[in-house]
């Protein structure tokens, strides 16, 4: 019996036999995970918005102040939170070990058991999330220039009044860029996934 792909087409597409998607549906997806390695590496050069824009000729002894990108962030956040469920599933109902949580590790995995995901009722579900994260990641790679995604956060520390805002003041060493609040309060960069979930925390709290 020919079923119809369960994702939306301009034109009635059949899902190939077994699965719940059409054959170029899955194929783009293949393209898709393969792709999205690479798309969350490049927009690291992203996360500072001066970081490619700006003049790289420098007049010694000037001040610069770099724009921290959330949104790039927020993006990174998500890419790997949206993998990693994915995968985790997979996981549990194959009975095998996820894998490392890292965008290529999670994206090869994805790939691998494609197939298999292509065969379950949330196939649909599956490939329009991934097809939404290199979206994402794309637009990020390639900002509109017009956009300049400043937030202003409360920090998450116990009783501190102050603010996580998308400025930060660049030291000598482009590289060690930090997250700061108001009151003096600072994060590596490479803590912004544990920042990240406090201040989802934060927010879950003031919501309730």
């Amino acid at each position: 019996m020919v079923h119809p792909c369960l994702r939306k087409h301009t034109h009635e597409s059949s899902a190939a036999t077994g699965y719940f998607l059409c054959a170029p549906c899955i194929s783009q997806t293949e393209r898709n995970l393969r792709t999205i390695p690479g798309l969350h590496q490049e927009c690291l050069h992203q996360v500072s918005t001066t970081s490619r824009r700006g003049n790289p000729t420098k007049v010694s002894g000037s001040r610069r102040r770099d724009h921290l990108n959330f949104s790039v962030l927020d993006a990174r956040y998500n890419i790997l939170a949206t993998l990693e469920s994915w995968s985790e599933m997979v996981a549990e109902k194959l009975s095998t070990a996820a894998p490392e949580r890292s965008a290529p590790q999670l994206a090869r995995f994805l790939a691998r058991h494609l197939q298999w995901l292509a065969s379950q009722p949330p196939a649909a579900d599956f490939a329009d999330e991934i097809e939404g994260l290199v979206a994402e990641l794309r637009s990020t790679v390639d900002p509109d220039p017009t956009s300049l995604h400043t937030l202003i956060r409360t920090c998450v520390m116990e009783n501190c009044g102050g603010t996580i805002s998308a400025l930060s003041k660049s030291s000598r060493n482009a590289r060690s860029r930090n997250i700061e609040c108001s009151a003096g309060h600072s994060w590596e960069m490479h803590e912004w996934l544990n920042l990240r979930k406090l201040m989802e925390q934060q927010r879950k709290g003031a919501d309730a």
